[in-house]
């Protein structure tokens, strides 16, 4: 009964595509043992669009495997272990990446720098040789820095699509939502805002001023609801007290974009979302990847959508950004270089 209740959530969440008219896919979970592979993994078991759920760690995967291959829901679910790698990743069209470690009190993304972006860099080499059609979504932080990873590391080996390549910044459109749902008393359904830049701290920007709820917001109320987008997993890390970062949350956010993209390369019109992809809307300055409302499609990104009109503050946002999301970019440039 549960599992029932919660995939119609998600469907409701998310306005699942038709399963009569779908094509189901298999989805691969690298990280799937953690504490976003986890529940993303059963919120994935209970989306209608996933016909084949391969779950992929170091240690534990089988495990997840066996238990949420027991929700009532019509796919199949097999684990794998730390050798067979190349097993989880045959035959996925959909490949979603959370391994990693996660922040403690006190870490900024920054710090998870130089763990995860080896773990990340040796998956994507995995998925270049195993699966180079794959649509790679990337939740491992810092987003900002894996992202380059993982086209750098895809280019070395000649399978670079920057269509099928995602940093899922969802998360921060979900907070955004919530956020702004609680200071204007609206539902968060009707509060959705375009979160642009990148995902981590200065980097993220919210665009307030494109949703009708958030124009009347300013002065403190829209300084403080502003910092808390871009802050909120540090109420996370220490409300855990160092027992974790963002992984429910995460997890939820993972899963929502996961089904997004799922229903673009099913064919449905009209998926538009903001994704972390390679853009050339700031190219100029040096900016090669860029968070945007984006539209989804069989190729994976069918159309990056420009920011559309900012409000001043919102210019002095965009412009802290910039300097700090191609440090980032730069870093993980480096990294593989």
């Amino acid at each position: 009964m549960y599992a029932r209740s919660a995939a119609r959530l998600l469907s409701a969440q998310t306005r699942a595509f038709s399963t009569s008219s779908a094509r189901q896919t298999k989805v691969a979970v690298l990280g799937a043992g953690g504490g976003i592979g986890q529940p993303l993994s059963l919120l994935l078991k209970i989306d209608p669009l996933v016909s084949s759920l391969s779950l992929y760690d170091i240690r534990g995967a089988p495990g997840v495997a066996a238990d949420v291959s027991h929700i009532d829901t019509d796919s199949a679910v097999k684990g794998y272990t730390a050798d067979q790698l190349d097993e989880a990743l045959e035959g996925a069209k959909v490949i979603v990446i959370p391994a990693g470690v996660p922040r403690k009190p006190g870490m900024t993304r920054d710090d998870l720098f130089n763990t995860n972006a080896s773990i990340v860099r040796d998956l994507a080499a995995s998925v270049g040789r195993v699966a180079p059609e794959a649509n790679i979504l990337v939740i491992s932080n810092p987003v900002n820095s894996t992202i380059p990873i993982v086209a750098k590391t895809l280019e070395k080996a000649g399978v670079f699509d920057p269509r099928r390549v995602f940093g899922v910044t969802t998360l921060d459109v979900v907070r955004a939502a919530r956020f702004l749902g609680e200071v204007s008393g609206s539902d968060p359904k009707n509060t959705v805002v375009p979160v642009v830049g990148g995902h981590s701290g200065a980097t993220i920007v919210p665009l307030l001023s494109q949703n009708a709820h958030g124009k009347g917001i300013s002065g403190d109320a829209y300084e403080k609801l502003v910092y808390r987008i871009q802050f909120g997993g540090d109420e996370v890390v220490k409300a855990k007290d160092g027992a974790g970062s963002a992984t429910l949350s995460m997890a939820y956010a993972g899963a929502k974009f996961t089904n997004a993209l799922l229903r673009g390369l099913n064919g449905e019109k009209g998926v538009i979302t903001p994704t972390f992809v390679k853009s050339d809307l700031f190219a100029s300055k040096g900016v090669d990847f860029f968070s945007s409302n984006v539209e989804l499609g069989i190729n994976g990104v069918e159309k990056i959508y420009p920011i559309g009109p900012l409000s001043a503050e919102e210019e002095k946002l965009l412009e802290a950004c910039l300097p700090d999301l191609k440090k980032n970019i730069d870093k993980g440039y480096a990294f593989v270089a």
